[in-house]
Formats: structure tokens, C-alpha cells, sequence
């Protein structure tokens, strides 16, 4: 038995291998990857909305206040989104959330042309709010169906897909834009359409027999045994824990903190390159960079990282993307440092932010959905007030402020060291003469290390 044991573990404890991971990944996770993909290279509402607007004759003012609406109902998104995972499953809130978003994204072109304001703000901050719904389930979803030992692999896989759809939509974008405007919401409408019926035609209405089947046989034991889980909390109750639960709350701290400053990537720096007299093709330089690295590194960076601790991982990869910040503050000396401090975030990112967005996953499954759409709501929440926050403080301390967003990403770091590392095991007790039958191993504790 001890022998057995042994072996087990050396299993668990070996490297990642990335084809091993691709291999490993159940058919319907590859679904929802797909639908992932899909949908994000559509995603154009965020993006185009403002610039929309103001083409067809919109107030900045009232293109600005869109965008706030949007943004609003992206963060209460998440959070509905949560709850409808946790009461209906995973599958019909990924249905009902991309359905629901079709029709009224699509709307937004119709909409613009009316004279009055409120129709199109409802709609827009609707559309966020459904928009965003579908993300807390998958995230449910792929933490269910991908066996235990490529969890956090999984979750690089999914922000790998979104990255992809990031970096090409714009591209997409640009030609529609060509043709007409409003193509941009019509095909942002039926991506979201086309992502609903995969999700409902493929994906699995929950964890049957036959993923359990499939869970065991690529060595996903404790999720085949967990047959019969216990009653779910109510809604209030299982909140009420969450904001008693000290680490957790240092978790969601650190994923606020994180989310403010990376955003300043997107918010600030365009500001600072203006300003360095740089022109304008060169942040277009730098983003694509940063999104090529990411892309082609962040299986492999967080496979071969996979052996070590969650907490180590976490902290490291803060603290290498604070560097990356801070040295943005030298992009006036040379266009060099800024890509140089591009490459250093985006490598801190992509150590911390697969173990940062697989953790919520580790809670049961009782209160799971909960536990990730309310940290998916403080990370839009964040985004969120970035502008505000970014603007104003970089107008005041210049180049500096990219040392400030690096102490503040720093912090962010050892929060999440807090939050995320496992308490120690206890020792084992003596063996006695006579131990009796043993049993196989307890169950990792919940927001153990990955």
C-alpha cells in the first residue's frame, strides 16, 4: 500500500507536459473553449462602443455615459451569473445569458439612431450584464470537467482563447467597419447567438455518468467519488461565509488591486507614450508584442511552473509584472524599455494569473459559482474605475505613476500570498502497532495549493 502511495504521488508530483494536457482535455471542455473563442471574436460592444457612437453623431458625453452603463452591468453580470450557475447549472446559464445578450446587442445599432437617451442606456447596460453572465459558468464548467492535475492548465487554456479573440477582433473589427458600422453589433449578436446554441447543443447539462466515467479514468478519483454532494447553502448563507472567510477576502483585495493596474496597460500608457512623443503605430507595436508573447508562452510558462506551489507562483508573478510597470516609467529614455517592461508584465501575468483564476474553483461545489462570479465582479469592478483612477493620477505624477502602479501591484502580491496559500499539513501521528485497515488519502483542502 505504502509502495502504491508512493508511485501516486510521484505522479501527481511530475511536470505538466503541455501535449499531455491538450490530450487530457475532455471533449466537452474543447466545446466550451471553442464557444469561448467564438464569442470573443465578436466581442466588439466594449471595444467600439464609444467610437460608434460619436460616428453616428452621439454626444461624447452620452457615448461616455454608454460605456459606464455597459461597464455597470458587466460587474452585477458576473454576479447574477454565479447564482444561476449555482441553482440551474452551468449549461443553461451559459444558454441563457448568450440568448438573452443576441438580441440586444444587436439592438444597439437601431437604438443610437433614437432620440431618446434611456432605451439605449437600458439596453447597453443589459447587454453587459448578460454579457458577461455566461463567465462564471464556464469557469464552473471547466473546473468540473478537467481532471484535478490540469486545473490551472485549464484555466491558462481558457485565457488563451479569450487572448486570441482579443487580438483578433479588432482586426475583424477594422473590416467590417469597411462595409458598415452596424455590422459591428449585428455580428457581435449572432457570435452570441451561435455561442448559445453550441453551448446548449454540446455541452453537458451537468456532470453525469458518463463525465464521471471519464473523470476517473483520467484520474480524477475524489470527483467520480463526490457522487452525492452535500445540501447547497442558501444564497445569503453562503455570501455571509464568504465575507467571514479572512483569506478569501485578502484573495478578492489582491484580484482588485491587480485588475486596477493592469488595466493602466491599456489606460495610462497610451497616454505616456503621447506625451514621450512616440508615434501612434507604436503602441500598436508594443500591444502586439505583448499579445504574441502571451499567446505562444503561457502553456508552456505555466506548465513547466506547474510543480510548484500555488503561493510561490502567485507572489512571483506579481512581483515580476510590478517590474514590468515600474519600468514603464523609462519609456521616455528609449522605446526599448517600454517593450522591455512589456515583456516583463506579460510574463508576470501569465506565472500568477492561471493559479489567481483557478482559485475560486478549488471551494466546493455547493458554493463554487458563488465564490467565482463575485471575484469576476470585483476584477470588472476594478476595470471599471481603471480609467478614472488611471487619468487622474497619471496627470498628476507623470512617469512616476508607473512606480506607484508597481508598489501597488507588489502589494497586490503578497495579498494574494496570504489569500491563496494552503495552511500547513499536520504532522502525522505515530503508527501504532496495529493501525488496522487504511484508507486510500483524505481530500486536498479547499483552496489548497493547485
Amino acid at each position: 500500500m505504502t509502495k502504491e502511495k508512493g508511485r501516486q504521488k510521484a505522479g501527481e508530483d511530475a511536470p505538466i507536459g503541455v501535449l499531455e494536457a491538450l490530450k487530457a482535455t475532455p471533449a466537452p471542455v474543447q466545446y466550451l473553449l471553442g464557444g469561448v473563442l467564438v464569442n470573443q471574436l465578436g466581442a466588439f460592444v466594449q471595444t467600439f462602443l464609444v467610437l460608434y457612437l460619436t460616428h453616428r453623431g452621439v454626444s461624447v458625453a452620452v457615448a461616455g455615459l454608454s460605456l459606464v452603463a455597459y461597464s455597470i452591468g458587466s460587474v452585477f453580470g458576473t454576479m447574477l451569473g454565479g447564482e444561476i450557475t449555482q441553482r440551474f447549472g452551468p449549461r443553461t446559464a451559459i444558454t441563457a445569458a448568450m440568448a438573452a445578450s443576441a438580441p440586444l446587442v444587436a439592438a444597439v445599432s437601431w437604438l443610437s439612431g433614437l432620440t431618446q437617451l434611456w432605451p439605449l442606456l437600458v439596453a447597453v447596460g443589459l447587454a453587459g450584464l448578460f454579457t458577461q453572465a455566461y463567465r462564471p459558468a464556464a469557469a464552473v464548467l471547466l473546473s468540473d470537467l478537467m481532471p484535478d492535475r490540469y486545473q490551472v492548465m485549464a484555466f491558462s487554456m481558457m485565457r488563451i482563447a479569450l487572448n486570441i479573440g482579443a487580438a483578433l477582433a479588432p482586426l475583424i473589427a477594422a473590416g467590417l467597419i469597411l462595409v458598415d458600422w452596424d455590422l459591428l453589433f449585428w455580428v457581435d449578436g449572432a457570435t452570441a447567438l451561435l455561442y448559445s446554441l453550441l453551448a446548449f447543443a454540446l455541452l453537458p447539462k451537468k456532470l453525469g455518468q458518463d463525465d464521471t466515467e471519464t473523470a476517473a479514468d483520467t484520474g480524477d478519483g475524489a470527483k467520480a467519488a463526490a457522487a452525492s454532494p452535500p445540501p447547497a447553502p442558501s444564497s445569503s448563507a453562503a455570501y455571509a461565509a464568504m465575507v467571514r472567510d479572512r483569506k478569501y477576502l485578502l484573495y478578492l483585495a489582491a484580484v482588485l488591486l491587480g485588475s486596477l493596474t493592469y488595466a493602466q496597460g491599456h489606460i495610462a500608457l497610451p497616454l505616456e507614450l503621447v506625451e514621450d512623443g512616440y508615434p501612434t503605430g507604436f503602441y500598436s507595436t508594443v500591444l502586439t508584442v505583448s499579445s504574441v508573447v502571451l499567446i505562444s508562452c503561457e502553456l508552456k510558462i505555466t506548465a513547466y511552473l506547474s510543480r510548484l506551489p500555488k503561493h510561490v507562483r502567485v507572489i512571483t508573478g506579481h512581483l515580476v509584472e510590478a517590474a514590468g510597470l515600474a519600468v514603464y516609467g523609462l519609456s521616455s529614455r528609449s522605446g526599448a524599455f517600454t517593450i522591455a517592461a512589456a515583456v516583463l508584465a506579460v510574463c508576470g501575468i501569465m506565472i500568477a494569473a492561471p493559479s489567481m483564476f483557478a482559485h475560486p474553483a478549488t471551494f466546493p461545489a455547493t458554493v463554487k459559482a458563488r465564490y467565482i462570479g463575485t471575484m469576476q465582479a470585483v476584477g470588472g469592478a476594478a476595470s471599471a474605475v481603471a480609467p478614472l483612477f488611471g487619468v487622474y493620477a497619471w496627470t498628476r505624477l507623470g512617469s512616476s505613476f508607473w512606480l506607484l502602479c508597481g508598489v501597488l501591484t507588489a502589494v497586490a502580491g503578497f495579498l494574494a500570498l496570504a489569500g491563496v496559500k494552503a495552511p500547513p499539513e499536520p504532522e502525522p501521528a505515530p503508527a501504532a502497532e496495529d493501525p488496522g485497515p487504511t484508507t486510500q488519502g483524505e481530500p486536498e483542502a479547499v483552496g489548497g495549493t493547485s
